[in-house]
């Protein structure tokens, strides 16, 4: 049900805030009776079910039985994420907690997620998971040229983020080491750095022309530095805490948990959405370099729809390198995950972004 156009009052909004927050707490229905005790609200038991009703009608509460109080629909939890959640402050000892285990992993990437990932899984009692995305170009920083034999070839590459691609080419003609070498030092003048939609004909032909009677050479090599940096990575996705799941009697359900499982199994699902194959779905106002959250139907992938996944990329020099994540019910503590995740992602960005420091806690070559 789409919600309602109009705007909530202040007292709405603090209505529904409590309907929300109590819910989240201890999963069952709220009704005005719970919001009268205990001083929470200095309206009449009357008003608060006036309110109520009208939150129902414009479509942020449910009534799940005709006696029973309200919980929170898929409008109503997008409002409190977009509108209400608080801002939840870590304590001292989490802090300290994530930034000791992530200078311990700082020389690498994947063991840095790996550590936020169960630091996230333990933090939020929620199933975590770490991702380093689909990339679906690249650039190459230096090329070079290794004779085999006199018609045959490897091109050596190194890629901007320092990993080495080869490939082996045969040629139809004999070529010489002095012409491989003029080639390559050709290579890293005009390509270096180019995206693969860079290449224009252009640069084809300067290149042709700079080699004279070995221009035969350059489409072969071209098109090999085309395929390699026009790739696609499968990128990889790994998980934690999946029987975390079952501390929440949304997952009781065994035909729902096993789709979910499967999905898990899977991962393909998971990784095209937060690689960003998606991205035209993303919920209205999120930032892409912002937290994410996909309540319920919200949610791509299907067998989530009673799920909420909440995630974040990490950053490295302002570049999408990774990204962490929780999945969970719809009555997910936003308040404390939405800020957590913020807060380790950044943490992660900042360890990434820190030049490297000797023994003696200087920078190196200093």
């Amino acid at each position: 049900m789409r919600p309602d156009d109009r705007p909530l009052s202040e007292r709405k909004k603090m209505i529904l805030k409590a309907i929300i927050d109590a819910h989240i707490e201890n999963g069952e229905p709220v009704g005005s009776k719970y919001l009268t005790q205990g001083g929470r609200f200095s309206y009449s038991s009357a008003t608060i079910r006036n309110e109520m009703a009208e939150l129902e009608a414009m479509g942020y509460l449910e009534q799940p039985h005709t006696s029973a109080g309200r919980v929170p629909s898929e409008a109503g939890y997008r409002f409190y994420v977009d509108s209400l959640v608080d801002r939840y402050r870590m304590t001292q000892a989490e802090t300290e907690k994530l930034k000791n285990a992530l200078r311990e992993k700082q020389a690498e990437l994947d063991g840095i997620l790996d550590t936020a990932m169960r630091l996230a899984a333990s933090m939020t009692n929620y199933t975590a998971l770490a991702v380093r995305p689909r990339v679906t170009s690249m650039t190459v920083k230096k090329f070079a040229l290794v004779p085999v034999d006199q018609n045959s070839m490897v091109l050596v590459m190194v890629t901007a983020g320092g990993a080495v691609r080869t490939q082996n080419i045969v040629s139809a003609s004999p070529v010489g080491e002095d012409a491989l070498k003029k080639l390559a030092n050709l290579l890293n003048i005009r390509l270096a750095g180019l995206s693969a939609d860079q290449f224009t004909l252009p640069i084809m032909m300067e290149l042709e022309s700079a080699m004279g009677e070995y221009a035969f050479l350059v489409d072969p090599v071209v098109k090999s530095i085309c395929q390699t940096i026009s790739a696609t990575s499968g990128g990889e996705i790994k998980i934690d805490g999946v029987n975390r799941l079952l501390s929440y009697p949304e997952f009781y359900d065994i035909g729902k948990l096993r789709d979910m499982l499967a999905m898990f199994e899977r991962k393909d699902e998971l990784l095209q959405l937060i690689s960003g194959d998606t991205a035209p779905m993303m919920p209205a106002g999120q930032p892409d370099d912002g937290v994410h959250v996909y309540i319920g139907s919200e949610n791509p992938v299907i067998v989530m729809d009673s799920s909420t996944l909440v995630f974040k990329p990490v950053k490295k020099d302002g570049k999408t390198v990774g990204a962490l994540g929780v999945i969970g019910p719809t009555r997910m503590n936003y308040t404390k995950v939405i800020s957590m995740i913020d807060n380790i992602t950044n943490s992660i960005s900042d360890v990434l972004d820190a030049p490297a420091t000797d023994d003696s806690g200087g920078k190196n070559g200093q």
